[in-house]
């Protein structure tokens, strides 16, 4: 492998997509929008339904657990559910074997529904309070609009720019050349890693600037994990693009990979509570182990250690979508 060669294609697609300025504002506005109108849109009063952790749901015949209004949803680990609590994401967490609940005592939800437990056939139920500063929406969304700002950049930034050159023949005069398959897909991954990483920089300061996000984790992990998920969507699109010569089809493709992990990776909504066949489903995705380990570095403090899980997963994929795109690929 040439590092020359890698360097001059380095600096000629970032020139390239510098000098796009149409698209680069739009990667830049895109995300900020989103963030900043969630913010608004979610800025009053609290619009979901009550939330309840239930830990041992071995005694069903409690009054309290048929009320249509609240969301009961069975959790296996009481000590990550009650940070749930502490940040206002459950309103509750009930032990029904130990006949223990647990609310924030800044909560009103909270508050209220200890009334209805007390009314509803839970007089027997202890009381204990834990305390710590509410999740807002936007907080627990913004971990969701980076990875999905990254999947977009990563697959379309990637993919579509493989198959245009492949269709304008840019590709095939660059076969003629000395350039290798590897020298030019690394300065394709490449190029488009760092500028991704840079532009969510910016898009993570620019909007904490004005909404201050909350960040319980470090910085420096969460840019480990976005890098990482990045590099592992570019390597996705890499792959879609490998043999591709059509840009309808080329964009038909990457839709229809994007937008399932769009709706099925937690990006909009929490997938507790859902079937547990989705939650599996999701696993497949990228893009899920990008939020899940984001969201737990800000919004729980985890380390590195804590979500090992999801960057062995990510790293896995990678290399396992880089060595697919790099054995398919064809310069024309």
């Amino acid at each position: 492998m040439s590092w020359r060669r890698f360097l001059a294609v380095l600096v000629a697609r970032n020139r390239e997509f510098l000098r796009d300025r149409a698209a680069l504002a739009w990667n830049i506005l895109f995300p900020v929008l989103i963030v900043v109108g969630f913010a608004f849109a979610f800025s009053g009063e609290n619009l979901e339904q009550y939330k309840i952790g239930i830990v041992n749901t071995a005694d069903n015949s409690l009054e309290f657990l048929n009320n249509p209004y609240i969301q009961f949803i069975p959790v296996e680990n009481a000590a990550a559910s009650m940070t749930k609590v502490e940040r206002h994401q459950l309103d509750m967490l009930i032990d029904m074997r130990q006949q223990i609940f647990w609310i924030n005592d800044t909560s009103p939800n909270g508050y209220m529904l200890e009334r209805v437990l007390k009314g509803s056939g839970g007089e027997a139920y202890s009381r204990q309070t834990v305390s710590g500063r509410q999740i807002r929406y936007v907080d627990w969304l913004i971990p969701g609009v980076l990875g999905m700002n990254v999947m977009f950049s990563a697959l379309f930034g990637v993919g579509y720019v493989i198959v245009r050159y492949r269709k304008n023949g840019v590709l095939k005069r660059l076969k003629a050349t000395p350039l290798s398959a590897l020298e030019f897909l690394a300065a394709q991954v490449f190029s488009r890693l760092w500028l991704i990483v840079i532009i969510t920089a910016m898009v993570y300061l620019g909007t904490d600037f004005f909404i201050d996000f909350s960040m319980f984790g470090s910085y420096l992990n969460l840019l480990v994990v976005l890098a990482l998920g990045a590099f592992c969507l570019i390597s996705m699109g890499l792959l879609v693009a490998a043999r591709i010569r059509s840009e309808e089809l080329a964009g038909g493709l990457l839709n229809m990979v994007s937008w399932p992990m769009m709706f099925l990776s937690g990006v909009w909504f929490s997938l507790e509570g859902l079937h547990p066949w989705v939650q599996k489903l999701a696993l497949i995705f990228p893009l899920t182990h990008i939020t899940e380990a984001s969201r737990a570095i800000m919004i729980d403090g985890v380390g590195l250690a804590g979500i090992s899980s999801h960057l062995i997963v990510l790293l896995v994929m990678s290399m396992l979508f880089l060595f697919l795109g790099a054995w398919s690929f064809r310069w024309d």
